[in-house]
């Protein structure tokens, strides 16, 4: 009976574990509107491609993407303009993005794919696996023309007039093209609209178009992700709650736009690294082409926010300290809805003041405008961010504004914003020139306005701002370097942009001072501020 026993439990620990799997299904995801059958739906034709033709065996959550990203609607036309695709690294959405550029090429014949990413050797190098992919498949070479193998140029084109190009990430990618399909790779990467409004506004005279968007999870300078993500999100009523989601224009002043689509395999919030459950739904290729030992080599390795960005696909809020106490810059948020809800507006018997300043490779022009609430605080937001710098002047004079360009401060040497000096005083403007002492001296009063909101120094003047991405990333990321007895921004040194928050300092800087000073720094009784 003993024997028999033991023998039992041995056999109980030899048995195999049962292997875990990803999850076939994104955690978060737009739902159809109708049952997916093959009128309702391209997906079962892209995914018998790739079997048939292709002879790729796709993953689970492969064909269930395809059977829900390509659904129709009863016109013929697919139902997401665009697609936005969130998962782990290393899961097979380059494979699954090569199957679909093939598919839409081949067999449902898009004139033009569009292939970007930020970086154009990672588009190239998509671009270069569907070639491949083609070449080795004899029914598909022969429908190939040409292919053009050109660093920067690299395209194919079939006898029948179908192209894949690829595009680079910038203000001038795809421009001048019509894309039956785009395909933008690392989102994430995007710290501004440039390379998102060029290329995807090659869409919109295409019927057929599709926009595909894929990465993992972003942080907070992934400006286009978390606005497309925030938009998705909230279209689904919040499933994972507010946190890191940007301020939209509330739903009756804008549409909910009904042709987007997200499909977001990411670990549930509140996932520890180790729950092994988290990592089945950051990772649906997960007993398939990714193993478990790899997953937890990175967790028992990685930072934490490393390990929850790249392999749970989870948002992380932080991109950096920033030149601001811990927690300050938060802490000194006031939310649109908070102010209605408190009927705050600007002060308009007192003077409102415009900060300029340019991004240091000249790509992109920030205003920001500071004014008094009727609460008697100060308030900073970004009012216009465009490439530029020929819209900077007519937008100022513009008569459409409300707050009139009485009070203007940039940098008058020193700074890129410098050069248009001349032409504000051309055009009748007359810019306060930021320099001197007053260089160090509004950068020290700015922060201890942001610091007084954590520390309640001076409870009575408190310095708060909205939720704006540009701005918000600027202020977590910015790098400093001493400027005589006190700092400044340092634009080369800085991890994303920082012009926003410089436009901010500057704006805020001249407020105090029209009228007479309503807070005194630090700087300006002669302490000096150390940062760590």
């Amino acid at each position: 009976m003993a024997r028999g026993t033991t023998s039992g439990r041995s056999s109980a620990r030899s048995a195999p574990k049962r292997k875990r799997l990803g999850h076939e299904k994104p955690r978060i995801y737009t739902p159809p509107l109708r049952p997916l059958t093959r009128k309702t739906t391209h997906g079962y034709a892209a995914i018998e491609f790739a079997e048939a033709v292709l002879e790729i065996t796709l993953l689970p959550w492969q064909k269930w993407l395809l059977l829900h990203a390509l659904e129709l609607n009863e016109d013929g036309t697919y139902r997401f303009k665009t697609v936005l695709l969130l998962v782990a690294r290393q899961n097979g959405k380059s494979t699954l993005m090569q199957v679909l550029t093939l598919w839409r090429m081949f067999a449902d014949g898009a004139p033009l794919v569009i292939g970007t990413a930020q970086s154009l050797d990672i588009a190239e190098e998509q671009w270069r696996g569907a070639v491949e992919l083609a070449e080795a498949i004899p029914e598909l070479a022969e429908q190939i023309e040409h292919i053009d193998k050109t660093n920067g140029k690299k395209a194919l084109r079939l006898l029948t007039g179908e192209r894949y190009k690829v595009a680079a990430a910038s203000r001038r990618g795809g421009r001048g093209l019509s894309g039956d399909l785009v395909l933008l790779d690392e989102l994430r990467e995007h710290q501004n609209w440039q390379a998102w409004s060029a290329v995807t506004k090659t869409t919109m005279a295409r019927p057929l178009a599709q926009i595909w968007a894929a990465s993992n999870a972003g942080d907070l300078s992934s400006i286009v992700l978390r606005h497309l993500r925030s938009l998705a999100h909230r279209a689904l009523g919040y499933p994972d709650g507010e946190d890191g989601m940007v301020e939209l224009p509330p739903l009756e002043d804008a549409e909910p736009d009904e042709s987007l689509g997200i499909f977001e395999w990411s670990a549930r919030p509140d996932r520890d690294v180790w729950d092994r459950e988290g990592w089945a739904e950051g990772n649906p290729s997960l007993g398939h082409t990714v193993d478990e030992r790899s997953i937890a080599a990175s967790a028992a390795t990685d930072p934490e926010w490393v390990f929850r960005t790249e392999v749970l696909c989870q948002f992380v809020s932080m991109i950096g300290t920033g030149p601001f106490p811990a927690g300050a810059w938060v802490a000194s948020l006031d939310t649109k809805e908070d102010r209605r809800e408190r009927k705050v507006r600007r002060d308009e018997s007192r003077p409102a003041t415009y900060g300029i300043d340019m991004s240091h490779d000249r790509s992109m022009v920030y205003i920001a405008i500071a004014f008094w609430d009727t609460e008697g605080r100060m308030r900073v937001e970004l009012a216009a961010q465009r490439p530029g710098p020929d819209w900077l002047v007519p937008w100022l004079k513009s008569p459409d504004r409300k707050v009139k360009p009485e009070h203007i401060a940039f940098q008058r040497r020193g700074a890129p914003v410098s050069s248009f000096w001349k032409e504000f005083t051309d055009a009748g403007l007359d810019p306060y020139g930021w320099e001197g002492h007053e260089l160090a001296g509004w950068h020290g009063l700015f922060f201890d306005l942001i610091a007084s909101g954590v520390a309640e120094v001076n409870p009575l003047v408190k310095l708060t701002h909205g939720e704006q991405p540009a701005l918000d990333v600027a202020a977590s990321s910015a790098s400093v370097k001493d400027l005589g007895d006190g700092w400044v921004i340092d634009r080369k040194a800085s991890v994303a942009d920082p012009s926003p928050l410089v436009a901010a300092i500057a704006a805020v800087g001249l407020l105090t001072t029209n009228p007479a000073p309503a807070f005194e720094s630090a700087y300006e009784n002669g302490e000096l501020l150390v940062l760590d």
